[in-house]
This record gives C-alpha cells, structure tokens and sequence, in this order.
C-alpha cells in the first residue's frame, strides 16, 4: 500500500458573540442577494430569533420570508417538504439557517436540491444512496445555531432519517459547507437542561470520534479525484477537537445544571470548534451506532423535545454506545484515547486499566447530566441487537475512518455490552 500523504481542511468563516445574530443583515447583503429563504422549526420559531434575523436583512434591502416547517431529527419526507416548497417559492438568491443541527442540516439539502433539482438519493452515501457529488457550486448559505451541539455551521454534512429503510445517513461534499456561520450564544439561553445535555454529547463524541480517528497517513494513497470529506485524524483537526474537549471539562455541567451565559457561550464554542475537528477527520463507531438507535425508536419520548411522536435525539443516541465503542477502539490509538480521558476529565484518577480511562470519564459524566443509561434506557433489550447491525454497518463511511475497523460480531458486542453502562 502507498500510504497517504495529503489531508485535507476546511471550516466556515465565523462570526461569534452575543448580538452577532442581529448583524446577519449587513452580512448577507455583501453577497449581493436580494431574496431569502429563513428555515427553521416550530418551537425556534416561536423564540423570535428567525423574526430578528428577518428584520436585520430588511435593514439592508433583502426581502426574506420564513419557512418554519422543519422537522426535528429530519427525515427524507421532511427534507422534501422544505425542498418542495423552497422550488415552488423561489427562486432565492440564498439561505439563512436558525436552529439546530436538523435546521441547518435541512437548510443544506435545500439548498443543493433548488440549485440542482433532482432526488436525494441521487446524493445519499452509498451503499444507500447514489452517492453522486454536486456538479457546481451552490447559493450562499448563512447558518444561525440556536443549539450547542451539531457544529453543523461548519461542516459540510446534512443527516436525515430514511424512513424506508429505518436508517439515518447523509450527504457529504465540501460544496455543502455553510458560507458563513453567525454564532450567538445568547440564543440558547433558555433551552432545557435536557436538549442542553443531549446535544453536549453531540460535541463530545464529535470531538472523542475525530481525535481517535485513524491516523490520515494510515490510509491508501487517494488520487484528487477520490479525496472524500472525512480523511482522518489530522493535526489541524486534532488541535479543534482538544480545544473543544477542554471546554466540554469546564463548562458541561454547568450549562446543563445552571445555563449561565458564560457556560452557554463555551459550550456555542465547544460546538463549533469540534465541528471544525469531525468535519474534516470523521467521526466512527458511536455516530454509525446512533444512525440505526434513533431511526429504529419505539417509544422513547424525551423530555424537552416535542412529544407528538417518539424519538432518540441525535445527541443521546451517538453517546449510548460510546463508552463500549472506546473500549473497543483503545487498542487502535492507546495514547489518543488517554489524551481524550485526561482532557475531559482532568482531575480523575487512574484507572488499573488504561482502557477504562476513557469509558469512566464518559460514565460519569453521563450520569451527572442524566443521559440514560444505555440503549436499554431508551427502550432497546438484547433482543433488537440483530435488527440494529445492519443499520451500523451501512455506515461504511465513518467504520472506515476508525483505528480498529469493526465486524458485524464486533457491533454486535458493542450493543449488547450497552444495554446498561453502569
């Protein structure tokens, strides 16, 4: 094998601090639009903050008018729905985001699906999607989160479930990336603990994932025309994911238990810098777990979330597995693993066995902020196993980025050790 030589990196310009929502006006019009599509979801909509983001670009003449139609934890029906409705509306010159991760994610579909009218599995990942890439480039679009978790502002990834297939999965191109990403922590001053821990662990394992990802050198050679979004562990993506580990130590629980700004402002920062890190490394065994856990939901209704139908927010999902799937990978990247434990938990004690390091951090803090405890505590038994592989093992595009590529036996024992993780 020749090894690899090139990594790849890139991250959305930022705009950061309380009140830089209400400067999107003067940002957007240096684009030289004049009308815009606001998406966003119910409940954000009932905040105000998309009304503020629409007056701040009538200050600058552009017309916008608001779609609040997004679902939360999109499917591909409800990406549908938005790219419908942006086709028969439009055409818009670009698109301005403010939500979640769900938001910003449906935000980007629309945006290639308008520009370049077709289906989405045309540009699904394979093995389930056709896995084309966008011909060209695509509207400006502006991403407003309103939730500490996703980092999707700067990334170039959307996530949706396929209710066919009872399975999530994505699209990925770096012509997906937001053109800018307006970050103001003052937006989320008054989520629910609950919605605040689950998207912590969002970052978290976006930032524990992409620090522990295989190594970008380990990979075969790739020609230009093969280099795909996530290329692996990298130093610049390294230096974002243990910045964000590092405020996830010192502010975590104290945004879920208080919501103090300052907490909320580290957290905002915690999210984007560990976009930052993902978006390019990759993610692996927690993300591709979560896929088939969220998609596959009985009847879990979480607190803080809408409770018209049951759901596994992304956040919970990727965590419930993460402290199995560490253990599994400690043996790829021992020392990455360690750095990890130490950056989150910088004031616990050795462990007898460094691979415990990691999980025990995870455990402990998870019980802290009330995650549930493991796949069991969002309805799953030992029984669902089975059902649930296939749905990780699609995810071929982040089980390639680990250090310790896993089987089906392997995801298998992965699960099952995660009925209950304490």
């Amino acid at each position: 094998m020749t090894r690899e030589s090139v990594f790849t990196w890139g991250a959305a310009p930022l705009k950061v601090g309380a009140g830089a929502v209400d400067e999107i006006g003067f940002d957007v019009a240096q684009y030289g639009v004049s009308r815009v599509l606001v998406l966003t979801d119910p409940r954000v909509a009932e905040t105000g903050v998309p009304h503020r983001v629409v007056e701040s670009l009538a200050r600058y003449g552009v017309e916008a008018r608001v779609y609040d139609g997004v679902h939360v934890e999109p499917t591909d029906a409800s990406m549908e729905d938005a790219i419908a409705y942006a086709a028969q509306e439009g055409p818009w010159d670009a698109f301005v985001a403010v939500g979640g991760g769900s938001t910003i994610d449906t935000a980007k579909a629309v945006n290639l699906l308008t520009t370049y009218p077709g289906e989405l599995m045309d540009y699904l990942n394979a093995p389930i999607g056709r896995a084309q890439v966008p011909p060209g480039p695509l509207q400006p679009l502006f991403a407003v989160p309103t939730t500490a978790g996703t980092g999707a502002e700067s990334t170039n990834v959307c996530i949706m479930d396929v209710l066919s297939l009872k399975v999530k999965t994505g699209i990925s191109h770096w012509r997906m990336r937001p053109t800018m990403a307006i970050v103001d922590p003052s937006v989320t001053l008054t989520l629910p603990a609950n919605v605040t821990a689950s998207a912590g662990m969002d970052i978290l394992c976006h930032a524990a994932e992409s620090y522990t990802a295989r190594w970008y050198e380990d990979f075969e050679r790739k020609t230009p025309e093969q280099r795909v979004t996530y290329c692996g562990s990298n130093p610049v993506s390294d230096m974002w994911a243990e910045k964000a580990l590092g405020l996830l130590a010192s502010s975590f629980r104290r945004a879920v238990r208080a919501g103090d700004a300052a907490a909320r402002a580290d957290m905002m920062l915690a999210a984007t810098f560990a976009g930052m890190g993902f978006g390019n490394a990759g993610v692996h065994i927690p993300h591709a777990n979560g896929y088939p856990i969220a998609g596959m939901v009985k009847d879990y209704h979480p607190a803080g979330y809408p409770q018209e139908e049951p759901m596994v927010p992304h956040g919970i999902s990727v965590s419930l597995t993460a402290p199995e799937a560490f253990r599994f990978t400690f043996e790829g990247a021992p020392e990455r693993h360690l750095t990890v434990a130490r950056l989150l938990a910088p004031d616990a004690s050795p462990t007898p066995d460094p691979r415990e390091q990691l999980p025990a951090a995870l455990i402990d803090l998870m019980r802290d902020i009330g995650i549930p405890n493991g796949i069991g505590g969002v309805g799953y038994t030992e029984a669902d196993v089975p059902d649930l592989v296939p749905g990780t093992m699609k995810q071929q595009r982040l089980l390639s980025t680990c250090s310790r590529v896993p089987t089906e036996e392997d995801v298998a024992g992965i699960l099952t050790r995660s009925i209950q993780n304490w």
